[in-house]
């Protein structure tokens, strides 16, 4: 399969070439100004490999184009370095992939601006953007394994041994092979433990970092750098208290799985992302316990075959508009919860006037007719109104 270097004019290097000086003065102004971890003056180490990281990048994409060949692994170096320099500096990688992505909308307009004027086809011009983003995706992969090997190098043995630890047991290793890992690593197995679910940091600068990379408990096993964060807490109610760890959670839209054996680690913490899939971005403000919302997660289990019920029973709703579709399902929910209760009931728990209510069950009735007397009927209403209408409380 052709690579999109392959695809294109090998006569474009040379015009793609004497852009290329310009095109790296303005990635970086542009770096500077719209990422803010990178605004500071480029100088030193750290402005040096910036430089070289944007000149070797557009060196090098020029020279694929003119036909040569990709090297090997060493030619990597520069972005790999990036990547520790990350670490280092104390960042995630997401300054570095922000820059990057910047970069790469900068140095398409120009080279898009090239290419037209050198009157090349509609499908020379798409090939050049997808070789540009094919490039920048291979300088970001290269820079996440530099900062991997960071972190690896950073943490230690010991720092390894957890990391292990902590993803043989959300993967279900079985006790004999935990018990050698939890000896290695230096962690007593417990008898329970919950796995909390967490979102990107909240605050932003020295401020978010300090509070991300705070110093936990040393019991809590954690795996911030994973695609969805984790914590694993074991014997969990000591270190919910704990003020290091409460500061963590609220910094990262918390979500916290149930207390469960040891040999059901990867439930709390499958149950646990369940439950902040759900929530509305950027996650809540104060940690959510899993264990006050099983139903919920009961109807999370099988959301096609919910959301199957929920099309069948609540059909009524379909021709109101999304305003008063809401209202009435509150309306329904809430006399189902208080035992078909009276309208005062409904109305204490919607926080409305008896008489609001009275008139909204009235339409209710009228929708729903017979199925309101139907016990399969009603519970069958139940769970599509729970899951069309989730009420997440801390």
């Amino acid at each position: 399969m052709a690579t999109p270097w392959q695809m294109l004019p090998s006569q474009l290097a040379a015009e793609l070439r004497r852009e290329n000086r310009a095109i790296a003065a303005e990635i970086i102004r542009e770096i500077r100004a719209q990422v803010p971890e990178f605004s500071r003056p480029l100088a030193g180490k750290f402005g040096a490999g910036i430089q070289q990281g944007v000149e070797t990048a557009l060196e090098e994409f020029a020279d694929l184009v003119a036909g040569a060949e990709p090297g090997g692994p060493e030619r990597l170096r520069v972005y790999r370095a990036l990547g520790r320099g990350e670490l280092t500096e104390g960042r995630s990688l997401d300054a570095l992939q922000a820059a990057y992505r910047l970069g790469a909308r900068v140095a398409w307009r120009r080279y898009s601006r090239v290419v037209r004027r050198a009157g090349v086809s509609s499908e020379v011009v798409a090939a050049l953007a997808e070789a540009v983003f094919a490039h920048i995706d291979e300088v970001a992969a290269a820079s996440v394994q530099g900062f991997v090997e960071a972190q690896a190098d950073q943490a230690g043995t010991l720092g390894r041994s957890r990391l292990q630890l902590l993803h043989l047991l959300v993967g279900g290793a079985d006790r004999g092979v935990l018990a050698t890992a939890a000896a290695r690593a230096d962690w007593p197995l417990p008898g329970e433990l919950a796995c909390v679910a967490l979102g990107p940091a909240r605050a932003r600068g020295t401020e978010g970092r300090s509070a991300t990379r705070e110093r936990l408990p040393a019991a809590a096993l954690t795996d911030f750098e994973a695609v969805e964060p984790f914590l694993l807490l074991p014997e969990p109610a000591p270190l919910l208290a704990d003020e290091r760890v409460r500061r963590v959670l609220a910094d990262r839209g918390a979500v916290i799985g149930p207390t469960v054996p040891l040999e059901a680690a990867a439930d709390s913490l499958r149950w646990a992302r369940a439950v902040r899939a759900r929530l509305p971005a950027p996650g809540p403000a104060e940690p959510v316990h899993c264990s006050a919302h099983l139903v919920g997660l009961l109807l999370l289990a099988d959301e096609p075959l919910v959301r199957l019920i929920a099309a069948r029973r609540l059909t009524p709703l379909d021709g109101l508009t999304p305003k008063q579709a809401e209202r009435l399902a509150a309306t329904l929910l809430a006399w189902l919860q208080a035992g078909r209760g009276s309208a005062p009931e409904v109305a204490a728990r919607l926080g409305v006037h008896p008489q609001t209510a009275r008139q909204r069950l009235h339409q209710v009735q009228r929708l729903f007719g017979e199925a309101l007397s139907d016990p399969d009927a009603r519970f069958e209403l139940e769970v599509a109104l729970r899951h069309r209408l989730p009420r997440p409380e801390h």
